[in-house]
């Protein structure tokens, strides 16, 4: 048997795969390692992961998460990894060169990511050539759920919408301005925050106003990132939950932006498993 995980800021979606088939799937807590303790992440693994895993032969451990791209908090995730489940191959690596592999394979081409946060990259061969860097969600992070909260709560708090729409909003989360200001400014993962709000913008996608931020966010995501590759040569693939939801207005705005598109998932799971097997 085989596992993957894929890793984003909110979750991890783990798959046991046995003969390319996928027989278990198991959800734990995001394990960014600039964001959460060791600790934590090796206490949730022995309870929810270790259990789940008892003595199946485990041929290898393939991980990739947010914050994982550099050697010293790579090895933190293996140790904890290895702390849990008894294999001799574990390989980490960012959840970026997961959606490199999920969506292009052993090919070329664009590979994004619009989640929680936002990031892309040109591969080749399952490796990553090219990346501009995304920045996080203070000055970066385009088309990302972070962003498209950050932009509608400014819409939203500045009166920029309809009377009835910022009402609704405030109410269905029961948030005051103090509170939102509190949650963005005050306390941990104010990105995590702001991208809670993508399930109402999208169901009022509609509304003129809150159509064009987030045009104009996938937009930049488009220009500032996307565009610096060679876009005209290549396919831009997309993967992560904003992805997937507003896959129709991303392809809107890539045509309009001359950008080519393929393949959009809310995973690069099947994808993953498919490159490994």
């Amino acid at each position: 048997m085989k596992i993957f995980a894929d890793g984003g800021a909110t979750k991890i979606n783990w798959r046991f795969v046995e003969e390319g088939k996928i027989v278990k799937q198991l959800f734990t807590l995001g394990a960014n390692p600039y964001n959460r303790a060791i600790e934590s992440i090796n206490d949730e693994w022995r309870i929810k992961l270790k259990p789940e895993v008892g003595d199946s032969h485990v041929e290898g451990v393939f991980f990739f998460g947010a914050g994982c791209a550099f050697p010293d908090k790579n090895k933190m995730i293996r140790d904890a990894i290895a702390n849990n489940i008894n294999t001799s191959v574990i390989e980490v690596g960012s959840d970026l060169l997961a959606a490199a592999r999920g969506l292009c394979g052993h090919g070329r081409g664009i590979a994004c990511i619009l989640g929680t946060g936002s990031n892309s990259c040109y591969c080749e061969n399952g490796e990553i050539k090219e990346n501009v860097s995304p920045l996080g969600y203070v000055i970066g992070d385009e088309g990302s759920g972070s962003a498209l909260g950050r932009l509608f709560l400014g819409a939203c708090l500045k009166n920029r919408l309809t009377k009835g729409l910022k009402e609704e909003f405030l109410n269905e989360y029961n948030l005051t301005v103090s509170e939102i200001l509190d949650n963005i400014y005050k306390k941990p993962m104010a990105n995590k925050f702001l991208a809670s709000f993508s399930p109402f913008i999208l169901r009022n996608i509609n509304n003129p106003a809150v159509y064009n931020l987030v045009y104009n966010s996938f937009k930049d995501f488009f220009n500032y990132n996307v565009m610096q590759y060679d876009y005209k040569n290549n396919t831009a693939h997309l993967t992560g939950s904003v992805a997937y939801y507003y896959q129709d207005i991303i392809r809107k705005v890539a045509e309009d932006t001359g950008v080519k598109t393929g393949v959009i998932t809310q995973s690069p799971m099947n994808g993953l498993v498919k490159y490994y097997s």
